[in-house]
């Protein structure tokens, strides 16, 4: 028999590991950390602003359009019709012809396909994406740890002391769940502008509430269980007793909770940026490339949205699942039945 027994996370990466669809979803998102770390270091997706493509270039699998109509004029029908009559500058426009293809000759050529298409200025929908990716996980997940950071500090701190303490917090909670989430959202983009440090600060402000309420009540169940007042009674202080011992018995309820927020917060970077209220306009998002998709959906060009929401269901699924794997396997009631 071991001489130490198993400690709660090595106990919980032994029972995540046994689960097969939680460590393919975490092989997945950590394939997306990986492409957004190659994303800021600028190896992948470094010229997403580069116009490489012709306008709405189709994805390579569907091969290039067929040539459309340039939208001249035809020429009038019929002995004794002078063009110069309908148009006084119709005799230049052969000139003026001429003289654009000696210019267009000296630029690169564009490609007629791309991966996964092109957006209406002939930029790469892949790349977009791939930036795309590291801005609206970034923002999400960042968002989601701060919210959760402040959920868990405040629900622990009013769980575990209770009194006026408990008072204070509940009136602060009281306070911002008074008001609709999306009216904060707002008003505080309002008042701090736009940018991808405010779309963090704000997602994350708003978002605590849900999780203190839930970390507030597991708190207030475990302070007084034996073995909070087994660590008590070996002089252990305030602080070890709510984060060394308390705090890991109710991890898998922070982590679903911190799922919820990331994918909730990927929603909300969406519509504020749809709104022009989120990240800047020299930046791609997930919720930016679902604006300008719009328009080009009604053209038929639907690549775009595509991408955006493949990438966006992928990462949200994976995300999901493994965090409800890790709830499991951290979940005390599971632990005791092993």
């Amino acid at each position: 028999m071991s001489a130490h027994s198993e400690g709660v996370w090595q106990a919980g990466w032994r029972r995540f590991k046994a689960d097969r669809v939680g460590l393919v979803s975490m092989v997945v998102v950590l394939a997306f950390l990986a492409l957004i770390a190659a994303a800021a270091l600028r190896l992948v997706a470094a010229d997403w602003q580069t116009e490489v493509g012709v306008p709405n270039a189709p994805p390579g699998f569907l091969g290039p359009r067929a040539a459309q109509a340039t939208g001249a004029v035809e020429q009038p029908k019929g002995p004794n019709v002078d063009l110069s009559d309908i148009d006084p500058l119709a005799p230049r426009y052969a000139e003026w012809a001429e003289a654009a293809k000696r210019y267009r000759s000296t630029e690169t050529p564009r490609a007629e396909t791309l991966p996964l298409g092109g957006d209406r200025l002939g930029r790469d929908v892949l790349s977009k994406a791939i930036k795309g990716t590291e801005i609206s996980v970034f923002v999400g997940v960042l968002a989601a740890l701060l919210a959760t950071l402040i959920g868990t500090l405040l629900g622990a701190l009013s769980g575990y002391f209770g009194g006026k303490i408990g008072d204070f917090l509940e009136w602060v909670y009281n306070v911002f769940t008074a008001i609709p989430d999306i009216l904060l959202i707002f008003a505080f983009a309002a008042v701090f502008g736009r940018g991808i440090g405010t779309v963090v600060l704000i997602l994350g402000l708003v978002g605590w509430t849900g999780l203190y309420r839930q970390v507030r009540a597991e708190f207030m169940k475990h302070r007084s269980r034996e073995y909070v007042r087994a660590a008590e009674a070996i002089g252990a202080g305030h602080g070890v007793r709510m984060f060394r011992h308390i705090l890991p018995n109710v991890s898998h309820v922070v982590l679903v909770r911190m799922s919820l927020l990331v994918v909730g917060f990927i929603k909300s970077e969406v519509i504020l940026s749809y709104l022009g209220l989120g990240v800047p306009v020299d930046q791609v998002s997930w919720g930016t490339m679902l604006a300008d998709a719009q328009s080009e959906l009604i053209l038929g060009y639907w690549w775009q949205l595509a991408a955006a929401t493949a990438f966006m269901a992928v990462f949200v699924t994976a995300f999901s699942l493994m965090a409800d794997a890790w709830r499991d396997a951290l979940d005390p009631k599971l632990r005791g039945l092993e």
